[in-house]
């Protein structure tokens, strides 16, 4: 590839569905030479779409590696064979294996090197050396030998009219694209970024419609990003990653043993310090009564949180449902002030993850919002833009981007945005409602959820801010306002998947 001229790049190119960039290139005289020396920032030069860039970079990159693992190959194995074995001292046998379209054998390949028995310490690092460069020549084959899945009959029709999917059917692809990838990677849940990109590139070259003018390639990939970590959730509850985090200290993973025993001398020392409570014998006593114990602890058993919140959920919900005084609720329940039990009890009632909803909610409509006419000239919007010039991180910006979106959904809908958030104001709303301090300020933001005037919970970011507002409203059975509703209308119905909106 060195040596290509600019009309052999130019070919190359086309052979690989590229043809859109050849006039751009000839324009430019990239030749073999230039291509091999391209960089992020003049492939971003060159190239618009973000998935030809992403292609372009993996096709430059497969060569690379092939080349410098050809190379190391000959190299090492020229200078620790031993001369009995010319073949091995020609690199005749590694571009035999390596040319050869059958499966890679690095344990046929290493053992005549072996039969002897005379391997010094040279010949065993060659060796380590070896194993590595085939673990990376199976990723390069299984990432050349990629295809696409075969799709079930819906989605292929849906496929075949050339339009944008809805958020389910997305949904569907994302998911048949993982148990895909996770048969290719035998039953791995970990792929590294390149075998993303050849994936996303793949359903993008066989579907161009998908790109979304050139912006569809992030949201594929983020999406099935996101799919992997969702798949990989329930692990954290395995008795033997639980016993793992047990061995290195993690809190949330002790052993019953010293969890009995702390709560045990806890427990004691509560009972020194309060009058005993008279109890009618009844069950749902000792619970809420554990409950309000262990939330004044600091280090408290969430492992047994969870089971007492679910065995107590019939009388918090028949409290709920006879409009039972707010404080009341939260004073027999405090672990509801608790975003994670906050966003656990609308799962259970919902069988919804309301923060992953939100997060995928945030990062697939905050540009779009962001870019429409009615925000241009909001006070947020003005201080998002002024904000955006002091940073140039990227987690810092889309932070920020994700922020603003939030906040000015209620002003895309024409709704009343004080019944939404109050951004460095006083809070007036009854019904659940986002107080924000300083919302695009790193360092010193601040996010809380207030319900009745009061604050109910302390928040980390807008994704969790907003996930608690609208597990609120079902939580604790609330009316949504009028002035609000079509917002909250807007959010509920991706959260359930009711239509595309």
């Amino acid at each position: 590839m060195e040596n290509w001229s600019v009309d052999q790049v130019c070919n190359w190119l086309r052979q690989r569905n590229l043809g859109e960039l050849v006039p751009k290139f000839r324009e430019e005289e990239v030749s073999g030479a230039a291509l091999l020396a391209l960089n992020d920032r003049m492939v971003q030069q060159l190239v618009k779409k973000i998935g030809h860039q992403a292609v372009l970079m993996d096709l430059i990159n497969k060569y690379q590696q092939q080349k410098s693992g050809v190379e190391f190959l000959t190299t090492s194995c020229c200078e620790t064979a031993s001369p009995k074995f010319p073949e091995v001292i020609s690199g005749v046998a590694d571009r035999q294996m390596l040319n050869s379209s059958g499966p890679v054998e690095p344990k046929k390949y290493l053992s005549s090197i072996e039969k002897e028995g005379l391997i010094d310490h040279r010949v065993l690092k060659q060796k380590k050396n070896l194993k590595s460069f085939f673990a990376r020549y199976k990723t390069l084959q299984w990432t050349s030998s990629y295809a696409l899945p075969n799709f079930p009959y819906d989605v292929k029709c849906i496929l075949a009219e050339k339009k944008c999917p809805d958020h389910s059917m997305r949904i569907r692809i994302i998911e048949f694209l993982q148990a895909d990838m996770t048969k290719y990677l035998e039953g791995s849940l970990y792929p590294n970024s390149q075998q993303y990109n050849v994936v996303v590139s793949a359903l993008l070259q066989a579907y161009p419609f998908l790109d979304e003018d050139g912006n569809g390639f992030l949201l594929w990939k983020r999406a099935l990003k996101d799919r992997f970590k969702y798949v990989r959730r329930p692990i954290e509850d395995d008795e033997q990653v639980l016993r793992n985090k047990c061995k290195f200290g993690h809190r949330r993973g002790q052993t019953r043993k010293s969890s009995f025993a702390e709560n045990k001398h806890d427990d004691a020392q509560v009972q020194v310090e309060e009058e005993p409570v008279h109890l009618e014998g009844s069950a749902m006593d000792v619970h809420i009564k554990w409950l309000k114990q262990e939330y004044m602890k600091t280090q408290r058993n969430w492992k047994e949180v969870d089971n007492r919140m679910s065995v107590t959920t019939e009388i918090r919900r028949k409290m709920i449902s006879n409009k039972a005084p707010l404080k009341d609720i939260l004073r027999l329940f405090p672990f509801l002030r608790c975003p994670y039990q906050l966003f656990r009890e609308f799962q259970l009632l919902t069988h919804m993850d309301i923060y992953k909803k939100t997060v995928e909610i945030l990062e697939i409509y905050s540009e779009n919002i962001l870019s429409l006419y009615v925000v241009r000239n909001n006070p947020i919007n003005i201080m998002l833009q002024e904000n955006l010039k002091r940073h140039t991180e990227e987690d810092i910006l889309k932070y920020m981007k994700m922020t603003a979106a939030c906040l000015l959904l209620p002003d895309v809908f024409g709704d009343d945005s004080s019944l939404f958030a109050a951004v460095n104001e006083e809070v007036k709303a009854v019904t659940p409602v986002l107080e924000v301090k300083n919302p695009f300020n790193v360092n010193s933001c601040e996010f809380a959820l207030y319900v009745e005037r009061e604050e109910l919970a302390q928040l980390t970011d807008c994704t969790m801010a907003l996930a608690a507002l609208l597990a609120a409203f079902h939580v604790f059975d609330i009316p949504c306002p009028k002035r609000i509703h079509r917002t909250l209308n807007f959010l509920e119905s991706l959260v359930f998947e009711v239509r595309s909106p």
